[in-house]
């Protein structure tokens, strides 16, 4: 393909994904794909030749989209979403332009600069202490692994880096019994043993027990083992329950351990000074992460994370060939030695774009929305003998159930709400997921897509109810 071709194929793929965004609502949300259905219409073997454009784009129209499930849709209401926004594509497709690998300040001044400059926007604008620092990772469970490897190597004094774990007494790990598996995922990469994961009691509203945090510590203690690390969350996946950041960040300011904020989802929400509270003792961790690519309506993958002490994270990752030793070392970043990865992309450019083309008030604007919205659908479910909220609505978020008064055994119940998430995503129009909160099966709606609207909200109640009755 010449620059010629390329001009050309580049505006009509332009134009496809301006008609994609303009019609998404026409797609189903999730597809009635089978499994392997995708993969035996696939060639076994790569073409010898060359083949055109056409035909390639041809088959991603026929092929591909059909099968996709449409994270973009505003009535994808599963998980928690991946946004994107016009802004953020428009980065995304000159990041992808550009195709510069932006590992140090030599490689990509700009890059490296721009993103030094977005991480102080980001904190400035989140309530992130003003002395501390940040950079984007890809994705928050290699955030959550930098802070755990940070937190071994700062409270072994880089022994591990240097000499292994051998000798080493038993490193404990605390989070509540709701945090994201990533954390277990970590303890196991940072060869701690998963073990050694210790989940905490949480009360009525699935948030950490300080009490309960205490105990485990001193047991530990008293036990032999060393206590390395607090993992507190700001949004818990299955019900967005807050931690008691205050109070688990004194517990560990008085135990010196290392306190990490996860913050992933919600921590876009403290954009807002009326939802600043959440993260109320933010100054008593040692490191915190969320992701705008989450709520913040910017491309999959980008995560914020925040340290507060830049010596113990360079000192976790920090390595110097001569190969990449330049003379301007010691004047710049070279974020290659902030996290995991050696190679990195050029993620600073779509958060620019995203919070120049929205500003901070057209950011502020979409998030208050999403919050009304999931209030509203709340008293909706509230008001309606046949459903139960299971968790409280503190963010966007409503978790809930189908609860006909004259049932009561929760095997039925789970039957039932389950028949009822997969008819509902069945007829294509929305797609939900669930969890399970207290043991009781919990349909969750996620009220965050970049352009949802209260039509959408109206359209999945309306939805909800007729198939609450097929149940009969």
């Amino acid at each position: 393909m010449d620059l010629k071709e390329f001009r050309q194929n580049a505006h009509q793929v332009v134009d496809w994904l301006a008609d994609y965004l303009e019609n998404i609502d026409q797609y189903a949300v999730m597809p009635a794909t089978q499994p392997h259905e995708v993969y035996q219409q696939l060639p076994t073997e790569a073409p010898q030749q060359a083949e055109d454009f056409a035909t390639i784009f041809k088959d991603f129209e026929q092929l591909i989209v059909p099968n996709m499930t449409h994270w973009q849709n505003p009535s994808f209401f599963a998980y928690f979403p991946a946004n994107s926004s016009s802004p953020s594509l428009l980065a995304e497709m000159l990041t992808a332009g550009l195709a510069a690998q932006c590992m140090s300040w030599q490689t990509s001044p700009a890059a490296t600069e721009l993103e030094e400059m977005m991480m102080k926007w980001l904190g400035q604008i989140c309530g992130i202490p003003a002395d501390w620092h940040g950079v984007i990772q890809d994705t928050a469970s290699t955030g959550t692994l930098a802070a755990i490897l940070t937190a071994r190597e700062h409270a072994t004094q880089g022994e591990i880096n240097h000499k292994g774990l051998y000798a080493q007494p038993r490193m404990r790990v605390y989070c509540s019994s709701e945090t994201h598996s990533s954390i277990e995922k970590a303890v196991k990469i940072a060869g701690l043993g998963k073990e050694n994961v210790v989940k905490i009691a949480v009360d009525e509203n699935f948030a950490m027990l300080p009490t309960e945090l205490e105990k485990a510590i001193a047991q530990d203690r008293q036990a032999g083992y060393l206590p390395l690390c607090v993992v507190a969350t700001i949004g818990t996946t299955s019900s967005t329950a807050i931690d008691p950041l205050r109070a688990i960040g004194e517990i560990c300011q008085a135990q010196k351990i290392w306190l990490h904020v996860d913050a992933a989802y919600a921590g876009t929400v403290t954009l807002l000074p009326e939802k600043r509270h959440l993260i109320d003792g933010i100054e008593l961790a040692d490191s915190y992460l969320f992701n705008p690519h989450k709520w913040m309506f910017t491309n999959f993958d980008c995560t914020a994370y925040f340290v507060k002490d830049k010596k113990a994270l360079l000192a976790t990752f920090e390595i110097l060939p001569e190969y990449l030793k330049t003379a301007l070392d010691k004047q710049v970043n070279n974020y290659r030695d902030w996290g995991i990865q050696l190679g990195r992309r050029f993620r600073a450019l779509k958060l620019w774009f995203v919070m120049r083309s929205f500003g901070v008030e057209g950011l502020q604007a979409k998030i208050r929305l999403h919050l009304a919205l999931a209030q509203d659908f709340a008293k909706k479910l509230e008001n309606h003998a046949d459903f139960e909220l299971l968790a409280p609505v503190s963010l966007n978020l409503v978790c809930f159930r189908y609860h006909p008064v004259t049932i009561q055994d929760e095997a039925t119940l789970e039957k039932l709400n389950s028949q009822l998430m997969h008819q509902l995503n069945a007829t294509g129009k929305v797609f939900l997921t669930h969890t399970k909160l207290s043991g009781k099966y919990t349909l969750r709606v996620v009220i965050g897509q970049t352009n949802v609207t209260a039509e959408h909200l109206t359209a999945l109640w309306e939805l909800l109810l007729q198939e609450m009755k097929s149940l009969g």
